[in-house]
């Protein structure tokens, strides 16, 4: 055998439970974020997040050799152990699998998964060897904190590694106002308190931030592999989640294995299976995370993303819990973008959040699988959301009088392009966004078909953009039209916003000749193999790479960085233009070769402008999955 190539080593994996918690790590087993960790829970679903368990030690002693099967990564550069030579393989299907050589003829199999509704993390090791050794003992030592999931750990007196044991169980609290930490097992618990110190996070410190964390060891499992296989179920004293354990370790294990191994073969597909690690709890009802490690639920993002996630993937029970779920956050015709973690008031500062509300009310009525109450009170909440922004509401958004919708304020960022950098909005778009235009009047259309209030404004509204967005020179479109509220100044800017007038919503605003204009601009100047670019590269304003600290990062975010999730606009736009011959090959293809690395099974949030395209951002985001999703359902009735 073999041992694993280097270059995947850095590729991540994503366990998620039903909560907003999750477990994630990489392929060689060495911790590269902060956000990392084998449980981390949510403490106020989805959000609360701390990290309890970071990871490991474990190692395997044979015939008074030792092999590791973990590693870990030290300031200023060192791995240690190093693992590599001994890791011949790695799997995401059914859950991260490891396969290690320990010997001259035996294999340790190591897996890890997340229960996903009571949130428990179940690790199994075991011995694969036509003939066993005499002795193969297992030593596992956890490493822990006790955190917020944005912050770092380091060596306190305030630690307790007091250790409470009840059989097979143990329990630690190592700060009192955080979730007690449990571990059932069936290996014997020697209690051993230590600090390791100085463990390095690469990506934290690409991104410019702290990288360094010490973390607290209370003791080391040991374990008989030659006698049966080892089990470690990790759970936080949660008084909503906890599950009691009513069977021995090893039976226990077995049967969260069997129920998640049942559960995710239902799935009918592998882009499913990964989908269904967005969708969580909240309240009373379900939400959509907007992307791991460390997004929570977000309006703009939601409401694109349960398009793919859920009403292409049949999913309309949840569809239509998240979209009532909203419906009660409704205000002055807003609903809200953010709610903060950490509690508060929600942050209504997107002019196009409520407009994709409406998109994903238009898609989910036309399942035909709403019930009549629940459509009533969606075209209600539909309604609302027009009347307002029709009447004027928050940030000078409203309808102006050509029947196209203005909005901004100086130092607030209202559209999805939305980087911020301390009092600096890198992309202002203040005026009349061509994006915010196709959402208005499509969300106009749609409402016109229960309400006939809302024909003569969207009729207006579609007349006034026909003259006025189109650039007599290129045929394609002005990204902002009466820019800072200005009358008749435009934004020449080459973006992609443009392109949700041809495809990516129900209605498109452009045909024929100007249709194909604006897609062979988007397709000459910004698409590239993950997606579009959010600006020309001939623009002065253009930034090659996502990278450095974070001003260097919001600043490239919308200036020419790639979004893998504006593909599914653009696919649907060629696919209403040219049709379907050669879009899987040439559209489809480099999306899914991207699913094998980086977030493994999944989509990145955003990749570098400039070639190679190296991803970046989140490497798990739900909106870039869900358009992967709606364009594999569009092609499917194409």
């Amino acid at each position: 055998m073999t041992a694993i190539d280097v270059a995947r080593i850095e590729d991540e994996w994503l366990e998620a439970d039903a909560h907003g918690g999750f477990a994630s790590g990489t392929v060689g087993t060495m911790r590269t974020r902060r956000y990392q960790a084998l449980l981390l829970a949510a403490t106020q679903p989805p959000a609360g997040r701390v990290v309890l368990v970071n990871g490991i030690e474990a190692w395997v002693e044979i015939g008074g050799d030792r092999f590791a099967l973990t590693m870990q990564h030290y300031a200023p550069d060192v791995l240690y152990p190093d693992a590599r030579a001994s890791l011949v393989s790695f799997d995401t299907a059914p859950w991260p699998t490891w396969r290690h050589r320990v010997g001259d003829a035996e294999t340790v199999v190591a897996e890890v998964f997340v229960a996903k509704e009571s949130g428990e993390t179940v690790l199994r090791w075991r011995l694969d060897a036509a003939q066993r050794p005499e002795s193969a003992t297992l030593h596992v030592r956890p490493l822990l904190s006790g955190r917020d999931y944005h912050a770092l750990h380091r060596e306190n007196p305030a630690f307790c590694f007091d250790a409470t044991t009840d059989g097979e169980r143990v329990h630690w609290r190592p700060y009192a106002d955080l979730p007690a930490i449990g571990a059932t097992a069936n290996g014997a618990y020697r209690h051993a308190p230590d600090w390791y110190r100085n463990f390095a996070y690469a990506r934290e410190r690409e991104r410019g931030l702290d990288f360094i964390e010490d973390l607290a060891t209370p003791g080391v499992f040991t374990f008989d592999l030659t006698a049966r296989e080892a089990v470690m179920v990790l759970h936080a004293d949660i008084a909503a989640d906890a599950v009691p354990h009513e069977a021995d370790a090893l039976t226990y294990a077995s049967r969260l294995a069997a129920r998640e191994s049942e559960r995710r073969t239902a799935f009918a597909s592998r882009l499913a299976r990964s989908a269904d690690a967005y969708v969580v709890n909240r309240k009373q009802g379900r939400t959509i995370i907007a992307g791991f490690p460390w997004f929570t639920d977000w309006g703009r993002d939601t409401f694109i993303s349960m398009r793919g996630l859920l009403i292409a993937s049949g999913r309309h029970q949840d569809a239509a819990s998240i979209l009532l779920e909203w419906t009660d956050a409704l205000s002055q015709g807003m609903l809200p973008n953010r709610f903060p973690d950490s509690g508060g008031q929600p942050e209504y500062n997107s002019v196009d959040a409520s407009l994709w509300f409406v998109i994903a009310v238009h898609d989910y009525l036309a399942t035909g699988h709403a019930l009549a109450a629940t459509a009533s009170r969606l075209q209600r909440a539909v309604d609302t959301i027009l009347e307002g922004y029709a009447g004027g509401t928050r940030f000078h958004i409203a309808a102006d009088d050509d029947g196209l919708l203005r909005a901004g304020v100086p130092g607030v960022q209202l559209t999805w392009m939305d980087a911020k950098a301390g009092d600096w909005v890198v992309t202002p778009r203040i005026g009349k966004p061509v994006e915010v235009q196709a959402l208005w009047i499509n969300a106009l259309a749609i409402a016109s078909a229960w309400n006939p209030r809302w024909q003569t404004l969207c009729a207006r509204a579609r007349q006034s953009f026909a003259a006025r967005f189109v650039d007599s020179e290129t045929h394609a479109l002005y990204d902002v039209v009466d820019a800072d509220h200005e009358a008749g100044k435009l934004d020449r800017s080459i973006r992609p916003n443009q392109i949700f007038a041809v495809g990516g919503l129900p209605f498109a605003l452009v045909e024929g000749d100007i249709a194909r204009a604006v897609l062979d601009e988007v397709e000459a100047h910004l698409l590239t193999p993950l997606g579009l670019r959010t600006l020309a590269p001939s623009d002065p304003a253009y930034r090659p790479r996502y990278a450095g600290g974070v001003l260097e990062r919001d600043g490239a975010y919308h200036q020419g960085t790639v979004w893998p999730w504006l593909m599914g606009p653009f696919v649907e736009a060629w696919l209403r233009v040219h049709g379907a011959a050669g879009v899987r090959e040439r559209f489809l293809a480099p999306l899914e070769a991207h699913l094998d690395h980086d977030g493994l099974d999944h989509l990145s949030e955003v990749a570098d402008g400039d070639a190679p395209h190296t991803p970046g951002g989140a490497p798990f985001q739900a909106w870039s999955l869900a358009e992967l999703l709606r364009i594999e359902m569009l092609l499917g009735a194409a």
